[in-house]
């Protein structure tokens, strides 16, 4: 197994969730955190774990294809793409809005993404955390599987379990490769500092949850010797048990 992390940056983050790049003159004065999505590679698969800002490179490119060109993988080798839940920084890098369709980053890849999760975010029409337009256009992409059961098994390599907390529907996952194990917490458990201190956080669905669970993850990842992927941590993307 190869787990390569795909930072898009570090960024500042207002209340109504506009993000800018933190750079030497730009002090932070909000909430700080890294957009770092994951590739997963394990046999033939080449797994994407949420896709970032879908910010675009100055020549045009998206930033996750010259990220992946960087670990010279091609978009069309991606072969799954786990979808956690549908916040606007964990999904804008699907596609672009290009007159009224979204424009799949990723047509020849297997987009899994939990139903009722998507169901919710409709709902959330003035929520700043969501992207409307690309979420009315999300279930149209030919390559989208929607997912229904509270757990269960991708493939033999991969399993997920719908936990809420962050949000209703959100989701987690473990990728197993022989006696490797990595495990993706998304935004239950996005940055080392969460396991520090046992907070429920407001910002969550259901914070008493999420925290619970984060207490029952870092049990069993220190037993089972789990690598544990961080996807806002602005410095540790990766911790391994």
């Amino acid at each position: 197994m190869k787990i390569i992390p795909l930072k898009e940056g570090n960024y500042s983050v207002t209340k109504n969730k506009e993000f800018t790049e933190l750079n030497e003159f730009l002090p932070a004065t909000d909430l700080k955190m890294a957009i770092n999505p994951f590739l997963v590679i394990v046999g033939e698969e080449r797994i994407l774990l949420d896709t970032g800002l879908g910010t675009i490179d100055t020549d045009g490119m998206p930033l996750i294809y010259r990220n992946l060109e960087k670990e010279r993988v091609k978009p069309t080798a991606i072969t799954k793409i786990l979808l956690s839940h549908l916040h606007k920084d964990h999904i804008e890098g699907l596609g672009q809005m290009k007159n009224g369709k979204l424009i799949s980053n990723f047509p020849e890849a297997e987009i899994f993404l939990q139903k009722r999760e998507l169901a919710f975010a409709l709902e959330q029409k003035d929520v700043p955390s969501y992207n409307p337009r690309l979420l009315e256009k999300l279930a149209e992409l030919p390559n989208l599987i929607f997912m229904e059961d509270d757990e269960g098994m991708i493939s033999n390599e991969i399993s997920y379990q719908v936990t809420g907390g962050h949000s209703p529907f959100h989701q987690v996952f473990w990728i197993r490769e022989q006696k490797q194990t990595a495990f993706y917490g998304a935004d239950n458990l996005p940055q080392r500092g969460y396991l520090k201190l046992h907070i429920a956080y407001k910002s969550d669905y259901d914070g008493k949850k999420a925290m619970m669970l984060r207490q029952e993850w870092e049990r069993k990842a220190n037993k089972e010797h789990w690598a544990v992927l961080l996807y806002h941590d602005m410095k540790l993307p990766i911790l391994r048990f």
